[in-house]
Order: structure tokens, then C-alpha cells, then sequence
């Protein structure tokens, strides 16, 4: 089963590759960062799944679907952040949609049901009604709405020493001590090492930050988390946009709202 991932983000994307290695019969057939890119990857053909973002710029997950008869577009899981597109996303004839953040198991029923779509457009029948998708998703995705990520540790109230990687088959083990920088999008979080190494888990930056020691990380931006024995200047570039600069040369953004906090958790190192 060829599958197609669309997203804007580079992180999501990989994030849910890594889920589908997990597929033995799916071939990731391609990525692509926007909607047009994805049009385009469709129309070249071979494609039975596409895992479609519906929040992108210029082109929507919706726009993308658009551009197609039904005859020629290939099963769709429509994947987003907001609940409401829900309705949008049957009314544009997807298979299923998965709320970000979703949990491993959700995301296996809905490549199940692509799987079994697949399987069914193959045979030549005429594929399951919008009756029965809704049907098989009651409960399902008023549990999507509610659900969080599980916690790390167990351990309430204390500071993470290891932060748990989970890949096909194996759970590698990263100590915090050896974390520079986290990096977020979405649903997903990538810890870059003292080692120059990238390890994507499935935690929000929210989640990690609330567990991380406060007297050695910190918030810089929305999207970002840094050791702050790593940090080596705060920086104004020429687009007047603040910038975290790392020891190794590496330029973060800092929002504004939250430099006057690093400059005083720097300053009490």
C-alpha cells in the first residue's frame, strides 16, 4: 500500500513516517511540505493513501481534494489540530481524520480502514458509505478531543533524568543532561543532543517543559526549549527579530515576552 504524507511541518512529517514503519505492507511512497506539491504528487499517480494536513498555507488539506474527481483520488485520512473540520472532512469524502495529538492506536485503526478500502477499490467494489465510516467513529473521536499525551514518568513533582525514544522495535533511553536544544511542531517533539543527534518523541513541548528542571531549561519561544548552559548570546538580527544563539551556532527565535526571563535565569547562573 503506497502512502502519501502531507504536511507542513517537517517534524509531523517525520513523525508519522515513523508510525508507518511500523506498517509491514506500506511504502512511503513520497512527502510533501504544501498542498500544491501534493496535487502534483497525485496526478504523477500510484498513490492508494494520502495522509492529508488540512492546515497549510496556500493550498488547504480541502483545496487538495478539490482538485480531484472522486474517481481519481486515493483513500484520505485527513489530519488536524481542530476538531470542527470533522463534518468538512466526511463532506470532502475522506475515509477518517485524526485529531492531533492522536495516539499510536488511533492512527492504526484509521490505516486499518484505509487498508481494507484499498483492498476494496482493488476488488472493485464500491468502497464502504459515509454511514458506516461515521458509524465506526462514534466514541473514537470524542476520545481525539480529550486526549493528551501520557505522561513520561510516573513520577510526579520530579525533574526528568531520561527521556524515553521509541522506534520500530527498541526504546532508546536519552539523558536530559546530554539535551541542548528541543525543537516542537505539532504533535511532536526532536531533542538535539551534545552529539549532534536528532531523536523525534511523541510529546508536546508543553508536556516536556512542565518536567524538565526549570534551573537548567528553559522557554524561549513557542517552538523551542534550550539548556541554558548552552547559551552563548541573545541577538537582534536586521529584520529586528530577537534570536537565542547557541554555543554550536545555532540561532533559535526568542519571543519577546520571554527574553526579560532568560537574561535573568542566565543571569543567576
Amino acid at each position: 500500500m503506497r502512502v502519501l504524507i502531507v504536511d507542513d511541518e517537517r517534524l509531523a512529517r517525520e513523525g508519522v513516517r515513523t508510525l508507518l514503519e511500523a506498517e509491514r505492507d506500506v511504502e512511503v511512497a513520497g512527502e510533501c511540505g504544501d498542498g500544491r506539491a501534493a496535487i502534483e504528487a497525485i496526478r504523477a499517480g500510484a498513490i492508494d493513501v494520502v495522509l492529508l494536513d488540512i492546515q497549510m498555507p496556500g493550498l488547504d488539506g480541502f483545496d487538495v481534494v478539490r482538485a480531484f474527481p472522486d474517481a481519481q483520488l486515493p483513500v484520505v485520512i485527513f489530519l488536524t489540530a481542530f476538531s470542527q473540520h470533522a463534518l468538512r472532512a466526511f463532506d470532502a469524502h475522506a475515509l477518517d481524520y485524526l485529531v492531533k495529538p492522536f495516539a499510536d492506536d488511533r492512527f492504526r485503526t484509521a490505516i486499518a480502514r484505509a487498508r481494507q478500502q484499498v483492498q476494496q477499490r482493488r476488488l472493485g467494489k464500491a468502497g464502504v458509505q459515509l454511514a458506516s465510516i461515521v458509524a465506526g467513529l462514534t466514541g473514537a473521536s470524542t476520545s481525539d478531543d480529550a486526549e493528551t499525551a501520557a505522561p513520561i514518568s510516573p513520577s510526579a513533582g520530579r525533574s526528568l533524568a531520561r527521556i524515553p525514544v521509541r522506534g520500530v522495535g527498541k526504546v532508546t533511553y536519552v539523558r536530559v543532561a546530554d539535551i541542548v536544544w528541543i525543537g516542537a511542531a505539532d504533535y511532536y517533539a526532536e531533542l538535539r543532543t551534545k552529539d549532534g543527534r536528532r531523536h523525534l518523541v511523541r510529546e508536546t513541548l508543553q508536556h516536556l517543559e512542565e518536567r524538565l528542571d526549570p534551573l537548567n531549561f528553559i522557554r524561549v519561544h513557542r517552538s523551542a526549549i534550550v539548556h541554558l548552559d548552552h547559551v552563548a548570546e541573545i541577538r537582534t538580527d536586521s529584520a529586528e527579530r530577537q534570536l537565542v544563539v547557541l554555543r554550536d551556532g545555532t540561532q533559535l527565535p526568542l519571543g519577546k515576552p520571554r527574553r526579560e526571563a532568560l537574561e535573568r535565569a542566565l543571569g543567576e547562573r
